[in-house]
């Protein structure tokens, strides 16, 4: 039985194409700056997001890490939304790693904006308090079904944060979804931050990693504390080709994703005992409930059936199209979903 699986983006694995180019790969020891693959990826992601430097990382968590890492000192605060992966998802690890705190700020959809950051930026004079250094958002927003933010608020948000004085980072994990849904270069979005963090391993197939940008001196520093987390390896240029090859091949196919998503939410909205938003649905995340049976009865069934979800947000079921699922895999996911 073929096992349709919507538990994440992050289940692909890597196509014909991909395994070739890795098996290809150049390689030479990375720590010296001497892998010629790295190299290639790291100047090739650089320009596709519009920065001066990049630097592959193994995971979006690690990405995210090092750039709060970078940015800060201890008993600096970082302001997030309220449900946001670096709050909800990172194990802790801004206190644990960098010393920081984190200040999450609750909205309506998941959008910062300066009217909803003004409040949670501490005084300067206050010595009492943490410092507040840095404004991160998540674009897409996961637990938000995946909204994007569109250029204008972006913008907005940019012009907010700089006038403060506070640096501006994106966890841009899935950008390229955003990227394609607003119908923009993604360094049309990447290019107004400070940092960004962006992942490979999930819509754009890579079996691991993740990269950062920034200026030149950021990822210097950067590079000081990866090595120092354990993150310096050797011969890694058969992963970045990997993910040089994603960023070659597998952006633009991402609104195929978009549309499966689509119809599996219309066709979910048409279900009685089913509740989902589906004008909330904006790239390949889906969220909805069932109006008598709790998330885990629904997976459960599902299950037994050969599909997959994953828990969401307290009562919730996730669902994450991907380049792995075609439509006929999304029309045999209604079939079982409408018997349930």
């Amino acid at each position: 039985m073929r096992i349709i699986d919507l538990r994440s983006d992050t289940v692909t694995k890597p196509s014909e194409g991909m395994r070739k180019v890795m098996y290809e790969a150049e390689v030479g020891d990375d720590v010296f700056g001497e892998d010629p693959t790295v190299n290639e990826f790291q100047e090739f992601a650089a320009d596709l997001l519009g920065f001066e430097a990049a630097l592959f990382v193994f995971s979006g968590v690690m990405g995210n890490q090092l750039c709060l890492k970078t940015h800060t000192q201890p008993h600096d605060e970082v302001i997030c939304d309220a449900e946001s992966h670096i709050f909800y998802y990172e194990s802790g690890s801004p206190a644990v790693l960098s010393g920081l705190q984190l200040f999450p700020v609750f909205t309506p959809d998941g959008i910062l904006t300066p009217e909803n950051i003004t409040p949670a930026i501490r005084p300067v004079e206050a010595y009492y308090m943490p410092r507040t250094k840095v404004v991160a958002i998540e674009n897409t927003h996961n637990r938000r079904m995946g909204r994007v933010y569109s250029v204008e608020q972006l913008e907005l948000l940019r012009e907010s944060v700089k006038s403060k004085g506070l640096i501006y980072h994106l966890d841009g994990a899935r950008v390229w979804n955003a990227a394609v849904k607003l119908g923009v270069e993604p360094k049309v979005i990447t290019s107004q931050f400070d940092s960004v963090s962006a992942c490979l391993s999930k819509g754009l197939g890579a079996p691991i990693g993740s990269v950062i940008l920034g200026n030149r001196d950021f990822i210097k520093e950067a590079f000081r504390f990866r090595k120092a987390w354990g993150g310096g390896t050797r011969q890694v240029g058969i992963l970045a080709a990997a993910g040089l090859y994603a960023l070659k091949n597998n952006i633009e196919r991402m609104a195929d994703d978009h549309e499966n998503a689509r119809v599996l939410a219309e066709a979910i909205a048409n279900m009685p005992q089913f509740r989902i938003d589906t004008e909330a649905v904006q790239t390949n995340i889906l969220i909805f409930s069932h109006t008598s049976k709790t998330p885990a009865q629904v997976m459960a069934e599902a299950e037994q059936a050969g599909l997959r979800f994953l828990g969401g947000p307290i009562g919730t079921v996730r669902a994450i199209t991907h380049l792995d699922v075609n439509r006929n895999d999304i029309n045999k996911a209604i079939e079982i979903l409408s018997r349930i």
